[in-house]
């Protein structure tokens, strides 16, 4: 059933022309609700912009940049304040642009950042509209989770930010069903709706791959690549030790692709321990990501073992897209693990031992000689699940 045009606005802290994973995301995201019709505002912090505010057009979408404080490579503090004052800024700049006077049907914006909330309050008002929060990432809880924050200070200072955000939203989207537990209490005031909203991807330009493994030392090998961001909260550690378990294998190569806090130091660890079954990339267009996958047989997935949350990387849906089968080494109870062994598309170990996760690449690479319907449940899965057309519907259907 067609759903009325709305007239919405996107609130968010990435967009193109960053690659990053969110920034594909909403690209995604925005490029649907065009297609189907609706007319979609996104209002994004421009650091270091000359001018209040720049209006743009992307595929359909009305973009507009709103000058604010720099809040990426800089300390930690600086970028807290920085933050706080982001959605004011972008607030005065709102008011200062061709825009400022806009009634929307609607309001949605995208967690990561937790601090959007005083601007999607002033729209929601503004606007007599209700809002929709995407939660990808439930901060703070997954840096307690990891070790990088206690609970003191710091800690009570993030989750009122959060709660503050949370408070905000009339419809809550979380990841996986897991993930609903942190929003229970948030649920029992009235008018508040929480929900499973899977992540979601579109079909990708095609665009020539800058990367052939051919002309790499992996020539000629079952490619198993990684392709994302390389960070704390992957804990990549265990694929280098999979990679030496395997350096005898001369039929098996690594790929990783990306960039991240810890790529640099998993480079050079590599080079260290002389893997030379793995070769690294910094990473590429979005588009090119189709290209590199047909050159590959297994996609990786790797979640640090600390992590208490459940998480699907959007990573697992480019795999899937593309039917690639995946190896996952994800924290224990990630409800990743269960839709992997339900759905068959891959091996996935919770352990986080490098003994099991080596058993569990041999059983995969025996699968994807001998399945041949292994590709077509990972591209159904896909279809069903992660679709952006179906994002779109599920989230007009909550604002109306």
């Amino acid at each position: 059933m067609n759903q009325k045009p709305m007239q919405l606005v996107l609130v968010a802290d990435t967009f193109p022309p960053l690659r990053t994973s969110g920034a594909v995301q909403l690209r995604d995201l925005s490029r649907e609700f065009a297609r189907q019709g609706h007319q979609l505002t996104v209002l994004l912090p421009a650091p270091g912009q000359q001018t209040p505010w720049q209006l743009e057009q992307f595929d359909g979408v009305q973009v507009l940049r709103l000058r604010a404080p720099k809040t990426k490579d800089i300390s930690y503090i600086r970028r807290t304040l920085a933050e706080l004052l982001m959605p004011l800024a972008m607030l005065r700049n709102l008011k200062r642009s061709p825009l400022a006077n806009c009634k929307w049907e609607g309001v949605l914006w995208y967690a990561p950042s937790i601090f959007h909330g005083p601007l999607v309050s002033a729209i929601k008002q503004s606007s007599n509209c209700k809002s929709y929060l995407i939660i990808r990432d439930i901060f703070p809880e997954w840096a307690v989770d990891m070790g990088l924050m206690g609970r003191g200070l710091p800690y009570r200072f993030f989750s009122a930010v959060a709660r503050y955000q949370y408070s905000v939203a009339n419809v809550i989207g979380v990841q996986t069903p897991g993930n609903k537990t942190y929003f229970e209490q948030w649920q029992q005031q009235p008018n508040r709706k929480l929900e499973v909203l899977q992540n979601w991807l579109d079909e990708p330009k095609q665009k020539k791959c800058s990367i052939q493994v051919d002309e790499t030392t992996l020539k000629g090998r079952t490619i198993f690549v990684y392709a994302g961001n390389m960070g704390v909260a992957q804990g990549m550690d265990i694929l280098l030790d999979l990679a030496e378990k395997l350096l005898a294998n001369t039929g098996v190569g690594f790929l990783f692709v990306g960039r991240g806090s810890e790529a640099a130091r998993l480079r050079l660890a590599a080079q260290t321990r002389q893997l030379h079954n793995i070769v690294f990339f910094d990473e590429i267009d979005p588009d090119e990501i189709p290209g590199l996958y047909a050159q590959c047989s297994v996609g990786i997935v790797a979640l640090d073992y600390k992590h208490k949350s459940h998480n699907i990387p959007g990573k697992f849906l480019t795999y899937m897209q593309s039917g690639l089968p995946v190896l996952a080494n994800i924290n224990a109870g990630n409800d990743l693990a269960q839709i992997i062994r339900d759905e068959r598309v891959g091996q996935v170990c919770e352990s986080n031992s490098i003994d099991e996760l080596l058993q569990l690449c041999s059983i995969l690479l025996d699968s994807i000689q001998t399945d041949n319907k292994l590709p077509i449940r990972c591209k159904q899965l896909f279809e069903r699940e992660f679709s952006v057309r179906r994002t779109v519907h599920q989230i007009t259907a909550a604002l109306i």
